[in-house]
């Protein structure tokens, strides 16, 4: 008995965790420009949003074999696209910096 109660508890939290991954990366789809997608080369910004919405849906539905497959789709936008929507939308995750600093510091050209 306890352990169907644990079991239960586990997967509502699997569940949540695929929900709002797959949330926070539609959001995340939602308010990028849609010509930064085709500046970085990725699929379209309603491909991304198709297929993450479906994902939410899925979600909450709770087919686990598609939540799954979901999960890949929210991780691939988070780790793959979203860094590359970033970096051709001027947010390169560097703030206050200026055009002439490199990875360790601001480039004075040899000054």
């Amino acid at each position: 008995m306890l352990r169907d109660g644990f079991d239960i508890g586990l997967w509502f939290v699997v569940g949540l965790v695929f929900t709002v991954t797959a949330v926070a990366a539609l959001v995340l789809a939602a308010m990028a420009r849609a010509d930064a997608y085709r500046a970085a080369d990725k699929q379209t910004k309603n491909f991304w949003l198709i297929m993450l919405g479906v994902t939410v849906l899925v979600n909450f539905l709770g087919i686990f074999f598609l939540q799954i497959a979901g999960l890949v789709a929210s991780i691939v936008f988070l780790v793959d696209v979203r860094p590359a929507l970033r970096q051709v939308s001027g947010g390169g995750g560097r703030r206050g910096g200026s055009s002439s600093d490199g990875p360790y510091g601001p480039y004075n050209g040899g000054r």
